[in-house]
């Protein structure tokens, strides 16, 4: 699959970038670039993965599924067991478990480590109350002792690399980030990994880096952050500003899925570069062979067309009827006729980048996907 041609973003972003961290290892692997795809429930499946893969041409850092329940891996639920499944190519790969039972969350990094990942992560960041209901998520940030028994318990039962996903805290009032941070280093892992956001927070409004730079500057582990990224410039804002080993992109991902391409062309001494209108319909028509690929049912597969339509062509000149068309498409032949023909007649593709970022810095704004965090 071609990556985007050459049309500048930002011409500066190359010379901003000399001298930034661009890799890091957990364990005996190396994460090049130091850019991770945080995991998104409904959306980070093995066909959205492999699509920002194939855009990057492999140089997308680290991948990793969508937040697994280790209740179910150990009843061998079958959508459990679908959610580890990888391809080579997305290699280095990590699966993400959530639970709040030591022994079972134990349990289910065995079953993770039998698949061949080549890492495991454990979910206390999760707000949903259905996960945090049961103890887990971020749940685990009300419990200490018990977070510390889970990463104990994993430690134990696997031979891979440990990492763990967490948020600052409960909320404003209840930081424990750095009580967090002790119990995971003590307990061994290899890597942390820090959304920027409380978990009162959800997914509104910014997230606190100055509190990630601070847990970096603490850290005797990597430390990855999470939050706010969209584009290639806040990447390399993160690593200059706060030190961070990497950073992890989610939404960001979302509403563009070059992101990983254009990091590791600035790394490469490359201007990053916007997609044109025929990588786009490249994106799309990807994308679509992969979920046919996974889906037997067309209407699935359209669905997740509509979910990348809504996302990926936010801010592109006259985008907002088009997109309604998209969503009410009936049949994939319907969706990508309205797609061409939005693409044929629009005169630029300029994007506005600042509707992406008011939709993440806005208090009053919620971004709702799959099991998110809901009011």
């Amino acid at each position: 699959m071609q990556t985007v041609s050459a049309i500048p973003v930002n011409s500066g972003v190359v010379e901003s970038a000399a001298g930034v961290q661009r890799e890091f290892f957990i364990g005996p692997k190396r994460i090049y670039p130091n850019v991770y795809l945080a995991p998104m429930s409904g959306v980070t499946d093995i066909c959205f993965r492999q699509l920002v893969s194939r855009l990057a041409r492999g140089r997308t850092g680290l991948l990793v599924s969508e937040f697994v329940s280790v209740e179910g891996l150990t009843r061998d639920n079958p959508k459990s067991m679908k959610q580890m499944a990888f391809a080579e190519e997305e290699r280095p790969f990590s699966v993400q478990i959530f639970g709040g039972e030591p022994g079972r969350m134990g349990w289910g990094a065995k079953i993770v480590e039998e698949t061949g990942a080549d890492f495991v992560e454990i979910n206390c960041g999760c707000p949903a109350p259905k996960v945090v209901g049961k103890g887990g998520g971020s749940g685990l940030l009300k419990d200490l002792p018990n977070l510390a028994a889970i990463v104990r318990s994993v430690k134990a039962a696997v031979s891979i690399p440990v990492t763990v996903k967490v948020r600052i805290g409960w909320s404003d009032e209840l930081i424990t980030l750095f009580e967090t941070q002790k119990i995971i280093e003590g307990e061994g892992a290899s890597a942390m990994v820090i959304h920027g956001r409380t978990r009162a927070q959800g997914y509104k409004g910014l997230a606190n880096w100055d509190l990630i730079g601070e847990a970096k500057a603490r850290a005797t582990i990597p430390v990855v952050g999470n939050g706010d990224v969209l584009r290639v410039e806040h990447v390399v804002d993160r690593l200059k500003k706060y030190g961070v080993d990497g950073v992890a992109v989610g939404r960001g991902a979302m509403h563009n899925p070059w992101i990983f391409a254009q990091i590791a062309d600035v790394y490469e001494g490359k201007e990053p570069s916007q997609p044109t209108r025929e990588d786009y319909l490249q994106l799309f028509e990807e994308y679509h062979h992969l979920l046919r690929g996974e889906m037997d049912i067309e209407l699935r597969a359209l669905g997740k067309l509509k979910q990348m339509a809504a996302r990926a062509m936010k801010g592109l000149p006259s985008s907002g009827l088009a997109r309604l068309s998209l969503l009410r498409s009936q049949s994939v032949s319907e969706f990508f006729d309205h797609l061409r023909a939005y693409f044929e007649q629009i005169p630029s593709m300029e994007r506005d980048m600042e509707m992406l970022e008011d939709l993440n810095g806005k208090e009053d704004t919620e971004v709702v996907f799959g099991n998110a965090y809901k009011n």
